[in-house]
């Protein structure tokens, strides 16, 4: 049997949706995996080889959802398009970890369900502008040439004037532009990390600079990209990772390429290192430090190391002139005014402010930019 993509050795189909295009292109992408449909109520079989299992079903939820929010923490007010469960990556901090039990990946195969959801949604008041994104509980793009997912979403969100849809991946495929979305409408994004994290803790995702690459083919193709430093982990020489991340992206991308960027310590849920013992990996040094548990039941590095490591951020990002549309994911007014002497409020709102950034292509947002505090 030959490689399949991410060691799929099993492609398990649910009886309902055998008869999908979803479920046609995979069978096609994934030749040497074991095909198997399954009854209702049917368990999903083991994969052959110690390989993963790709389970293709219908979504019985609702597809459009706000992102997880906690009380007292801004969130930016992105809204999830549900498409999956799961990533083929293998990243130490990933949150998917705690969430999902096992190597399983999901993708749901009932779109026009899903499509008469995000009509309604979108389609109720064209006047309503709304950012959107499918990197929630799975990366946007890992299993796109497999499913086709993201090219079915675009080509549908073709007669939405009033969406924006990010797709943030740790992958390179592009193969998503093959559906000639419009440039103002899509952001592709990459997850970015110190050069370090990313060759020790983050397992099977695309070196830095070829990240860097595709954003720039991007760029070139009329798109303006985002840039997510999350999670910013503490371990002895964070300062040179970091720094030397943020230097290589002004390597391949000018400030005006990209539409926001986030910042957001490392956090997760208190079980997450004895998920990664039991999975006979090493506990990070990251990991092993001074935290507290958060409103939202985290895990999180003490406030003062957060400031001092977004203050570093900050402080490099402003050397090549980037503020516009940077902010931190859920942090409280305190690190805000800590960091850029303001709270969201001054922006009009963090959502607001993204939301002016996702569709404001030319100069500063109509809400006001930050800048680190002195």
């Amino acid at each position: 049997m030959s490689p399949s993509p991410w060691d799929i050795t099993c492609l398990a189909v649910d009886a309902a949706v055998a008869g999908t295009a979803m479920a046609a292109r995979a069978r096609a992408h994934l030749p040497d995996a074991a095909k198997v449909v399954l009854a209702p109520g049917e368990a999903l079989p083991e994969a052959p080889g110690g390989g993963r299992v790709l389970h293709i079903k219908a979504h019985k939820g609702r597809f459009l959802r706000p992102c997880p929010a906690t009380r007292n923490y801004r969130c930016c007010g992105y809204q999830i398009v549900h498409i999956g469960e799961n990533c083929p990556m293998d990243c130490s901090y990933c949150i998917l970890r705690a969430y999902f039990r096992d190597r399983t990946l999901t993708a749901f195969a009932n779109t026009e369900a899903m499509f008469d959801e995000l009509g309604r949604a979108f389609g109720h008041d064209r006047t309503r502008r709304f950012r959107v994104g499918t990197g929630q509980f799975a990366d946007s793009l890992a299993l796109e040439s497999i499913t086709g997912h993201t090219r079915e979403l675009l080509g549908f969100l073709a007669d939405f004037d009033n969406v924006v849809l990010e797709l943030k991946s740790k992958t390179v495929d592009l193969i998503w532009m093959e559906a000639d979305p419009r440039p103002d409408r899509v952001l592709p994004a990459w997850s970015f990390n110190a050069p370090d994290i990313v060759a020790g803790q983050e397992r099977d995702t695309a070196p830095l600079e070829a990240r860097l690459a595709a954003a720039r083919t991007c760029v070139a193709a009329g798109f303006r990209v985002c840039l997510h430093f999350d999670p910013i982990c503490f371990y002895p020489g964070w300062e040179a990772g970091y720094g030397a991340a943020v230097d290589m992206i002004f390597d391949y991308l000018r400030p005006a390429d990209i539409a926001y960027m986030s910042l957001g310590s490392f956090r997760c849920l208190p079980e997450l290192p004895g998920r990664l013992t039991g999975e006979g990996r090493d506990v990070p040094a990251y990991m092993i430090g001074e935290f507290s548990l958060g409103a939202d039941g985290k895990k999180r590095l003490l406030r003062p190391l957060r400031v001092r490591q977004f203050r570093f951020m900050a402080d490099r990002l402003a050397r090549y002139g980037f503020s516009r549309g940077l902010y931190f994911c859920m942090e409280s007014d305190e690190v805000w005014r800590e960091v850029f002497g303001c709270t969201t409020r001054s922006l009009g709102g963090l959502y607001a402010h993204l939301l002016d950034a996702a569709y404001n292509r030319e100069g500063e947002p109509a809400c006001s930019s930050i800048t680190r505090k002195p």
